[in-house]
């Protein structure tokens, strides 16, 4: 009797940490250049156009 609600036990902890997992990494993506490729890229003038 002891396996099965061994199991039930886990996928209710393992649901639970779904449910209750502060981590959300949609709010840590990189939202685009930061100011170091800013100052990298603005020191180079426009060298390869004519």
């Amino acid at each position: 009797m002891l396996p099965p609600f061994n199991a039930i036990v886990t996928r209710c902890h393992r649901l639970a940490e779904r449910i209750c997992n502060p981590y959300r990494p949609e709010r840590h993506y990189m939202r685009g250049p930061g100011p170091k490729w800013h100052a990298r890229h603005r020191a180079a003038p426009d060298a390869g156009r004519p």
